[in-house]
């Protein structure tokens, strides 16, 4: 019995996994030339998909890319997506690229935008890795200075995901000159004498929407918050550190470089965070 390929879309059909296809001249595959987002779906309910959107937007407007769908476009292929899937909690992820030109450095004219969905199962932390918290590395931020953009150019972020793959750790959080930028794949939250202080954003960092819904959270928990720079000596000193993203939600960071954080276990500022952000998901 031989396994149904997943449905996708591409550039306007619904088609199985196995059967999509571009062109190798596709500006995507060729340059990387290409942004994308990944949304987290709960009871096939996206969660915060107009901030998504607006995140898309900015991409695509930051690389001088144009729009192929509007927003309720994009939310009604989205919605078809996320239907014909067998799971009911998945990750979205749908990507734009430049499309399909002769290999050029520059901008192609007249040349249509290639427009990517899939949707997988949604992979959260284990409630093992939630109870305890995870491992990670540290390392010098030396990727480009545009990390706002959502880009599928993520090779400087693979390289830097290797490094924690490789040391039996979920990520590695990044500094640059000194202070704390992000994770390969996360946002990094400070929890210093009782207040969570993050990064701002920057063009330094990737303006994470599960970033966003952790500051409301916190607000609304009545825990004190501030959004300023995070040196590379308080972020090692702080009482607690946090990783958040689409997959990740919000979660604790017990172990650096090898050895316990903290109080190695996940802090109590954490622990109401997270409850608090569990209760905001659809249900």
């Amino acid at each position: 019995m031989t396994e149904t390929s997943p449905i996708v879309y591409l550039n306007g059909a619904f088609v199985p996994l196995a059967d999509a296809r571009i062109s190798v001249l596709d500006r995507g595959f060729i340059y990387g030339d290409g942004v994308y987002e990944v949304v987290p779906v709960y009871q096939r309910q996206p969660f915060r998909m107009a901030q998504h959107l607006a995140r898309l937007a900015r991409s695509l407007d930051g690389v001088g890319m144009a729009h192929p769908m509007t927003d309720a476009q994009w939310m009604t292929t989205i919605t078809e997506l996320i239907a014909r899937q067998p799971f009911a909690d998945q990750a979205v992820y749908f990507q734009v690229t430049r499309g399909v030109a002769k290999r050029d450095h520059a901008f192609p004219k007249g040349v249509e935008p290639t427009v990517f969905m899939m949707s997988n199962p949604l992979v959260l932390p284990s409630q093992g890795q939630v109870e305890r918290g995870v491992a990670v590395v540290t390392a010098e931020d030396n990727r480009w200075h545009r990390c706002d953009l959502k880009t599928t150019s993520l090779l400087g972020n693979v390289l830097m995901r290797q490094l924690a793959v490789e040391a039996n750790a979920v990520e590695t959080v990044m500094f640059r000159d000194g202070y704390l930028t992000e994770a390969s794949a996360s946002n990094v939250l400070a929890v210093i004498d009782g207040t969570v202080v993050a990064p701002p954003k920057d063009h330094l960092i990737l303006p994470g929407i599960t970033y966003d819904a952790t500051l409301e959270v916190t607000r609304a928990a009545g825990v004190p918050l501030v959004v300023r720079p995070v040196t590379r000596a308080e972020a090692m000193a702080a009482d607690e550190l946090w990783l958040s993203s689409s997959t990740k939600e919000v979660l604790a960071i017990t172990t650096v470089d090898g050895k316990p954080f903290g109080a190695g276990m996940p802090g109590p500022v954490f622990r109401k965070v997270y409850a608090a952000f569990q209760a905001t998901k659809p249900h």
